[in-house]
């Protein structure tokens, strides 16, 4: 694999984005990136500000995505799209066009019928799209789904994932002031919301552990804040095949939930569960009744990678750095797209994946109103 940084252009992830700098960092912080260029925002003042925190030059620095692709197309190996899901599809349908490698932040686009729109498009022997989900960027994650790999777990029964955030009751406070929902964040599209926010990592989790879709859903959706004509608190029961039984429960109103992820699944011999609010820990239950707490300093035979170690056990790896394991295994599969080779990373993901969880949320909304179970795809 390639050691040399890769150049990237952003597509918003301004200052006022909730999720630019994240990406900004993560991506620089093994050096396999670097952002030369950008169209941060539509306001000037935000986008120049971007530019200037980031060292970024300033005829590198554009008002127009458009014209930046156009001019950069030469200078850069992919463009990160982070502006709002609704604005996904335009950029998107623009650069498959173009030919430039895409790196999307999720959700890809906000539903099914979007999503039929990129597959027009899309051709994965020309067009390289990576979606970040980046949960599963997680060392103990992985060391998870390694474990399940092994069988040591025995034949999986159940997965049980939820997302719990009191975001619509509690706003969360950011260096002393309230961040309140962007507006885009307060209105249904064809899908929830709350599925494209909150739904996707839910979806993506399961099908990355148990290497499986689910066949059938039915849910209930609910309204528990002020914003009354919005989704706000999804259960839903699962059926995967070969018998596994799954559930999922996300929302916005949970109060007491910073951001409750917990992935919790059962099996034949032994169960896990991992809560991300506490990442570097996975426990684990066998039928002998021994039970343990495997960490980076323990018997680990995934997760003991230099990769994974950035600091030694003890101190914590977070966010930012699961999504710097993402952009490192984007980085091999882009080097690989840009050389000729199959991209084979297992832990990148694209267009089919996305439209997968779209897929399954649709058919969550069907069963809300039908009542009953509902078949997914």
């Amino acid at each position: 694999m390639s050691n040399q940084p890769l150049n990237l252009a952003f597509i918003g992830g301004g200052v006022n984005s909730a999720v630019g700098y994240v990406h900004f960092s993560a991506a620089h912080l093994d050096n396999k990136f670097q952002v030369v260029a950008g169209a941060f925002s539509r306001d000037p003042s935000n986008n120049a500000l971007t530019a200037q925190q980031w060292g970024i030059a300033t005829d590198k620095t554009y008002s127009d995505w458009r014209k930046m692709v156009d001019n950069e197309h030469d200078n850069i190996d992919a463009v990160v799209v982070l502006t709002p899901t609704p604005h996904h599809l335009e950029a998107l349908q623009y650069l498959l066009k173009k030919n430039v490698p895409v790196i999307c932040e999720k959700a890809l686009v906000c539903g099914g019928e979007e999503a039929a729109k990129l597959l027009q498009l899309y051709d994965p022997k020309k067009h390289f799209l990576a979606v970040t989900y980046n949960y599963s960027g997680y060392a103990m994650v992985r060391e998870l789904k390694h474990i399940i790999k092994q069988g040591k777990l025995g034949t999986l029964q159940k997965i049980h994932l939820e997302m719990p955030q009191e975001g619509f009751k509690r706003p969360p406070d950011i260096a002393g002031k309230p961040s309140l929902p962007q507006a885009w964040r307060l209105q249904d599209y064809s899908v929830p919301t709350i599925c494209l926010d909150l739904g996707v990592h839910l979806h993506h989790l399961s099908s990355y552990l148990l290497e499986c879709e689910p066949t059938e859903t039915c849910a209930q959706f609910a309204n528990h804040s002020e914003y009354s004509n919005l989704v706000d608190d999804v259960s839903m029961l699962l059926k995967y095949p070969n018998n596994v039984t799954g559930s999922m429960w996300m929302s916005k109103t949970a109060i007491g939930h910073r951001n409750g992820l917990e992935v919790r699944i059962y099996g034949t011999h032994g169960s896990a569960r991992w809560y991300q609010l506490n990442p570097d820990e996975l426990e684990l239950q066998f039928n002998d009744g021994r039970r343990e707490i495997l960490d980076r300093a323990g018997q680990c035979q995934y997760a003991n990678q230099f990769r994974y170690n950035r600091m030694k056990p003890g101190h914590p790896t977070g966010f930012v750095e699961a999504f710097a394991n993402l952009y490192t295994d984007i980085h091999q599969a882009l080097s690989n797209f840009k050389a000729g080779h199959p991209i084979s990373n297992e832990y990148v993901f694209g267009l089919e994946q996305a439209k997968q969880g779209l897929d399954l949320f649709t058919a969550a909304k069907r069963a809300n109103q039908s009542k009953t179970w509902e078949n997914v795809g």
